[in-house]
């Protein structure tokens, strides 16, 4: 029995750690050519050998997303070894943790000094607009490819700090729908997948809230964060076809936290 991806290639940005390594291995086992992108070698070097141990295969790219010409960089050198792009997962991002390596990119607007906002706006919703746009220019080529972003429910509902990641998310949100609306005519599905609280790096720090029964059912009718393994299964079932027809879909993967609100 081939996988769900059997014999794609895909690229998978923020694979180093958290959901994007997930979709690394997750992808790899279903059958892709996975090629891992992130901003740590040593990280996406160990990413790389759980995706071989897990059956695939590829390669990895160490680049700064927020870089635009990083974006054609991957692209080339995807196209280079292996002829084409069929699909983009794209979930490299900072949120939460990002606030303790650099003071007040996290904070409601009025305490956001601006050169920390044109930051995370770099880091989150520059860097998903430059390899969207990279990727879909070599699908247009093609005619045909399947683009997953990883975005949050921060996009789509208020929270009372982090102001400006919730701005990014909430772009990222936006352009999917907005290229889904575009480029379905030439064979291109866009999609995203909104995570809700998930046990990865970006929010270890945090991740003792879960600890108390009372906070964590406040938190998520499920009472506890999602894996990240389990925000893969959503990008692999958007990006494979099975999901022929899904373009423009924001699929919430949260535990029902949004659901109540």
């Amino acid at each position: 029995m081939t996988g769900r991806v059997q014999d794609k290639v895909a690229i998978i940005t923020g694979a180093g750690t958290g959901i994007g390594r997930a979709c690394l291995e997750l992808f790899a086992r279903e059958g892709a050519t996975v090629i891992g992108v992130s901003r740590t070698q040593a990280n996406l070097d160990e990413a790389l050998a759980s995706a071989r141990a897990a059956g695939g295969d590829g390669m990895v790219l160490a680049k700064d997303l927020s870089r635009p010409e990083s974006a054609d960089e991957i692209v080339a050198a995807t196209v280079a070894a292996y002829g084409r792009v069929d699909i983009l997962v794209h979930s490299a991002s900072v949120g939460w943790s990002w606030g303790e390596k650099s003071l007040n990119s996290m904070m409601p607007l009025a305490d956001t000094p601006i050169d920390k906002w044109r930051e995370v706006i770099g880091l989150n919703l520059d860097a998903a607009a430059f390899i969207d746009r990279a990727v879909l220019i070599q699908m247009l080529k093609q005619g045909k490819g399947a683009i997953v972003n990883v975005a949050s429910i921060s996009g789509l509902v208020g929270m009372p700090t982090a102001h400006t990641y919730c701005a990014a998310k909430g772009g990222v949100i936006s352009l999917t729908r907005a290229l889904a609306t575009t480029y379905a005519k030439q064979g291109i599905r866009v999609n995203a997948v909104c995570p809700g609280y998930t046990d990865t790096p970006m929010i270890a720090s945090v991740m003792n809230i879960f600890e108390d029964e009372a906070v964590a059912t406040q938190l998520t009718p499920m009472a506890r964060a999602g894996s990240p393994m389990e925000m893969a299964y959503g990008c692999l079932f958007l990006a494979c076809d099975e999901a022929s027809y899904c373009n423009g879909t924001i699929l919430v993967i949260d535990g029902g936290t949004t659901a109540r609100q």
